[in-house]
C-alpha cells in the first residue's frame, strides 16, 4: 500500500468514524427518519454530477429491483436504526458493535456456498467476535438493550446487503450503484420522514451535521472507498472496517464527552479480533497475512 493509499485510507475512516458523532448531533434535534432522509438525499446531490463523465445513469436502469432492495437494506433501515440506537447510547459504542458486521458476513456466507466452510482459526473468530457483541449488549440497562439490538441488526442488515448487492450488481458501476442504493433508500424512507417533519426548522449545528453526514460520509466516503479499491485493491480497502470505531470512540469522547468505558475497549478488542481471525486477516506466524473482501 502506498503512502497515498494509506492517507485515503485513514481519511476514509475519520469520515466513517465521524458519521457516528453526526448522527448523535442529528438526532438529538430531529427524528431518526428525517436525518436518514437528509442523510440519502444529499449524498444523491453530491455523486449525481460525476455520473455524465462516469456512464450516466441509463445503466441504473436494468438494475431497479436489486438497487430498490438495496436501497432499503442497505440505506433505509440500516441508517433508521443507527439513529433509533443513537437517541439512547453513546455514539463511539455503536460503532463498536456496528463493527461486528463482517462477522455476519462470514456467517452468512457459508449459508449461502457450502463450499465456504468455516473452520479453524475462522470458527474461531466467529466465537470470539461474538462474545463481544454479546458483552456489550449484555451492560446496557433497559431501553439500552433495546438500542444495541438495534445496531446489531444494522450489522446484520449489512452482511445481508454486501452478500446480495455481489449477486445481483454484477456489471453495475460502483457509482451507478451507489446513487441507486441512496436514491431508492431516500424513496423508502420519504414517507415517514415527511410524516415526522418538526414543526419548526432545527437549530442550525443539526442541519449542518446532517448535510455533513450526506456529503461526507455517503458521498465522498464512496467515491475514497472506490478510489482506495482501484488503487490498492479490495483487501486494503475493508481495513477501514478496524480503523472507523477507534475514530468514533475518540471523536465521541473528545467532541461529546461520551465516557471510552472498560466494557467498550474490551468489547472493541474481542470484536475486532475476532473480525480478524474470522475474515482471514490473522494467520498463522509463517503465513502471509490477507483480508477477504
Amino acid at each position: 500500500m502506498t503512502r497515498r493509499d494509506a492517507g485515503l485510507l485513514l481519511l476514509l475512516s475519520a469520515i466513517w468514524g465521524a458519521s457516528f458523532l453526526f448522527i448523535k448531533l442529528g438526532v438529538d434535534e430531529v427524528e431518526p427518519s428525517v436525518v436518514v432522509l437528509g442523510r440519502l438525499v444529499v449524498g444523491v446531490a453530491v455523486l449525481l454530477p460525476l455520473a455524465p463523465r462516469r456512464g450516466g445513469l441509463r445503466p441504473i436502469g436494468a438494475f431497479l429491483v436489486p438497487l430498490a432492495v438495496l436501497g432499503a437494506l442497505n440505506n433505509a433501515l440500516p441508517f433508521w436504526l443507527l439513529g433509533f440506537a443513537e437517541t439512547r447510547i453513546d455514539s463511539g459504542l455503536t460503532a463498536v458493535i456496528q463493527a461486528a458486521a463482517p462477522i455476519f458476513t462470514v456467517l452468512l456466507a457459508t449459508r449461502i456456498d457450502a463450499t465456504q466452510r468455516v473452520t479453524g482459526l475462522r470458527l474461531v473468530g466467529i466465537g470470539v467476535g461474538f462474545v463481544g457483541v454479546v458483552l456489550l449488549v449484555g451492560v446496557q440497562r433497559g431501553g439500552e438493550v433495546t438500542a444495541a439490538l438495534a445496531v446489531v441488526a444494522t450489522a446484520l442488515c449489512y452482511a445481508v446487503s454486501v452478500l446480495y448487492a455481489g449477486r445481483t450488481l454484477r456489471g453495475l458501476r460502483p457509482l451507478q450503484a451507489s446513487i441507486g442504493q441512496l436514491a431508492c433508500g431516500a424513496i423508502v424512507v420519504a414517507p415517514l420522514a415527511l410524516a415526522q417533519l418538526p414543526d419548526e426548522a432545527p437549530p442550525a449545528g443539526a442541519i449542518a451535521a446532517v448535510v455533513a453526514l450526506g456529503a461526507l460520509g455517503s458521498g465522498i466516503a464512496y467515491l475514497l472507498y472506490f478510489a482506495i479499491i482501484a488503487s490498492a485493491g479490495a483487501s486494503r480497502a475493508i481495513l477501514v472496517t478496524y480503523l472507523v470505531p477507534g475514530f468514533a470512540l475518540l471523536y465521541g469522547a473528545l467532541l461529546l464527552d461520551e465516557p471510552v468505558t472498560s466494557s467498550a475497549l474490551v468489547g472493541l478488542v474481542l470484536i475486532l479480533g475476532g473480525t480478524a481471525l474470522a475474515t482471514g486477516v490473522a494467520r498463522l506466524k509463517g503465513r502471509t497475512s490477507t483480508v477477504r473482501p
